[in-house]
């Protein structure tokens, strides 16, 4: 009798030790993997902003200098242009689909920025049909400095509708927001940078 409840105590202690052991493994596990979904969270979202440096094309390089300034906003990117040695005046600008500025003219930075090529045509900033990359037009005053602060809810730092990876580029008239061929009738290309990822935006 008295084995027999030896034995009984025995398998009681050792099925409330089992039963503890798999009460405890599911969460230690949960809480690893929600440390693991919050770090890839963040990594994912961590560009917050990009830049490119202007320079004027051709013989212009070192003639027409600035800084354009992308910040990733609620309801899209913040733009901000400041560029010096133009000419007074409106200029069109835009985002262009490539970031080669190799050619004199910097034909090599393609057309307007078009994301996925969406049935767009070129149009004005406040179009919500016209292309991503459609900025409108910086003004130039007298000294040659020229400014621009836009929003545009087309646009987003990284991915699809990234501008990182793309250039921005500024043309010698100003963009009438409506002629499709050339976009803009804006004139030729006098300068333009590459658009990446600003050092300090992560």
């Amino acid at each position: 009798m008295r084995l027999s409840l030896a034995i009984a105590a025995t398998l009681l202690a050792c099925g409330l030790g089992c039963a503890n052991n798999k009460d405890t493994s599911p969460a230690q596990t949960s809480a690893v993997n929600t440390v693991t979904t919050d770090t890839a969270v963040v990594a994912a979202d961590s560009a917050k902003g990009a830049m490119a440096d202007i320079h004027g094309a051709g013989d212009t390089h070192d003639a027409i200098k600035g800084m354009a300034m992308f910040t990733a906003v609620n309801g899209g990117v913040k733009i901000v242009v400041d560029v010096t040695g133009l000419k007074p005046g409106k200029h069109g600008i835009h985002i262009h689909e490539k970031p080669d500025l190799s050619d004199p003219k910097l034909l090599s930075a393609g057309g307007h920025f078009n994301p996925g090529g969406a049935e767009h045509k070129h149009a004005g900033p406040t179009d919500p049909k016209r292309h991503a990359g459609d900025l409108g037009n910086i003004e130039v005053d007298a000294d040659g400095k020229g400014h621009l602060e836009i929003t545009d809810d087309a646009l987003t730092i990284e991915g699809p509708t990234g501008v990182v990876g793309h250039s921005i580029i500024i043309h010698e008239k100003e963009d009438d927001l409506q002629t499709q061929t050339p976009p803009g009738n804006a004139g030729g290309r006098v300068a333009g940078g590459a658009i990446v990822i600003s050092p300090d935006s992560h």
